[in-house]
């Protein structure tokens, strides 16, 4: 449409050149040619037109939101402060674990040293366990006494030799009144796995023949009585 305004004002305007040329036209005539072009459908005056720009601001710009920079910088020192709490409570928790077991230590072996000045027992209950009343060899007298019939007295024999090498040879604080149960704990506290072992199956063997009124095998009682002098050695510690 603007396009076709505009030629059509240069059209009016050759004309009106032309006319000139041949004839010069009088004021009243220019008058009228520039009323009629006014008053053109297509050549209407000022007309309003709308276009799009950017808009500029006055304002100054602002800097950028340092919000999550200052929470990333106190996660940072939080977490710093943080691992050297943990630091300092492991290292508390590690000496509070060594001191306990010292102090374990300690109160384990404080009851045989508490004992050192007092007269060890001659008798575990009703059994004599002092070594003068029993043989040099014992797991050999007893197998003897197995064979010959005598299975409760080689029974007797190996465990109150055995209780007999576990007070005066390996410095286990068993007591006089000390039970079958106690014994065997005080045992596996203080003695390593071979002798813990042989310990439990002759409490066991004894046990039975006493209390069940049963009697082991002879292949397990022989076992025993030659298994004796190898793991409760007669003077042997620990």
């Amino acid at each position: 449409m603007r396009l076709r305004s505009v030629l059509l004002a240069l059209a009016i305007a050759l004309a009106a050149a032309q006319a000139v040329a041949t004839d010069p036209p009088a004021r009243e005539e220019v008058r009228r040619a520039a009323q009629e072009v006014r008053s053109h459908p297509d050549l209407g005056g000022p007309q309003k037109e709308r276009t799009l720009r950017f808009k500029s601001s006055d304002k100054p710009r602002q800097s950028g939101d340092t919000s999550g920079l200052r929470w990333l910088a106190e996660l940072l020192r939080w977490i710093s402060e943080t691992s050297r709490l943990l630091v300092w409570v492991g290292g508390a928790v590690l000496v509070a674990l060594v001191l306990v077991g010292l102090w374990r230590w300690r109160r384990e072996h404080a009851d045989w040293a508490g004992r050192t000045g007092e007269a060890l027992p001659s008798h575990v209950q009703n059994l004599d366990i002092r070594p003068e009343s029993l043989p040099a060899d014992i797991g050999a007298h007893a197998a003897r006494l197995w064979q010959a019939g005598e299975s409760r007295t080689a029974l007797s024999l190996l465990y109150r030799g055995a209780l007999s090498r576990l007070v005066h040879g390996h410095a286990v604080p068993i007591r006089a009144a000390s039970t079958e149960g106690e014994c065997l704990a005080l045992v596996r506290s203080r003695l390593d796995a071979p002798k813990v072992m042989f310990f439990t199956r002759l409490v066991l063997a004894w046990q039975q023949s006493v209390y069940g009124g049963r009697l082991v095998g002879a292949e397990e009682a022989l076992a025993l009585c030659s298994e004796f002098d190898v793991l409760l050695a007669k003077g042997a510690a620990g």
